[in-house]
């Protein structure tokens, strides 16, 4: 496979097209102003704001000439070694490897973290404004009573009766009071992190942790979406923060399988860590 700067171009296009389409589906109100919001922000929550739509999709823009501009005439050559043949194991076809795995395809990461990161930056704005999440917590106590008490039926809102009980005990224990700013600083610190890309697979999976968490108490609304979009992220972690802090994050920190040069990973005489957490582009 050869990566060129038109073939590059393809891809930014790729990238700007699934950006507007998840606005488009998902996320209603992001290209027109809507009565309660504004250029700048929409119900109080200034991530919100129209304008962030069109600069995370000129980010995306800009990233990919930026990228087409480094690649040379004659383009890169990509080449994936055929793996060792092992008992027992299943390879992944070659463009799946290059997917979760190579800098030059990290521009598709873009609209997948500038989406759900908005949106769990969105969520997390709107409750640290609020007194009900931030001092006492009595936003997610009655949340969690709504969702533990049962109905005339005796069923409760919570898939799982064992949760149902989870929930009762936090309640019971008074976990409100802690839990409240602890869920809406933690959406802000996910969104935060895609959005600058900062160890992506960690607030991705703590994303789809809270995911997981509403949906168990039976919580519908953009969820689902949101997990499913985020389960991709996290399959393409070495790769997806690519364009954000990760390019610089991964190399010094390591993987639990390879050290980073703060513990004294092997790196090469430009500074690059061996063994795949960093690559060129």
């Amino acid at each position: 496979m050869r990566i060129t700067k038109t073939g590059t171009y393809v891809m930014t296009a790729i990238a700007a097209a699934m950006y507007l389409f998840l606005n488009w589906v998902f996320a209603d109100g992001m290209f027109n102003l809507s009565d309660t919001g504004t250029w700048f922000e929409r119900d109080g929550a200034i991530i919100d704001g129209q304008m962030w739509t069109y600069i995370f999709l000129a980010l995306i823009i800009a990233a990919g000439v930026i990228q087409a501009m480094r690649i040379p005439d004659e383009g890169v050559e990509i080449r994936l070694t055929k793996e060792s043949d092992t008992p027992g194991q299943i390879q992944d076809p070659g463009w799946w490897r290059l997917l979760l795995g190579n800098a030059h395809l990290a521009i598709l990461w873009l609209p997948l973290r500038f989406y759900i990161g908005r949106s769990w930056l969105a969520a997390g704005e709107h409750k640290v404004r609020e007194d009900a999440w931030m001092d006492g917590g009595a936003a997610i106590e009655g949340f969690w009573r709504r969702a533990a008490t049962p109905n005339e039926e005796g069923a409760t809102l919570a898939v799982y009766d064992w949760y149902a009980d989870f929930l009762n005990y936090m309640i019971d224990h008074g976990w409100a009071s802690w839990f409240g700013p602890l869920i809406a600083v933690g959406e802000v610190l996910v969104g935060l992190g895609l959005i600058v890309g900062a160890l992506v697979g960690i607030a991705a999976f703590f994303g789809t942790l809270m995911n997981v968490s509403f949906m168990l108490a039976g919580t519908v609304s953009s969820n689902p979406v949101m997990f499913g979009l985020t389960v991709f992220i996290i399959l393409g972690w070495k790769v997806a923060g690519w364009w954000g802090l990760d390019r610089w994050l991964l190399p010094m920190l390591g993987t639990p399988w390879y050290p980073g040069r703060i513990l004294g990973g092997p790196v090469t005489t430009d500074g690059h860590v061996i063994g795949g957490t960093r690559q060129h582009a």
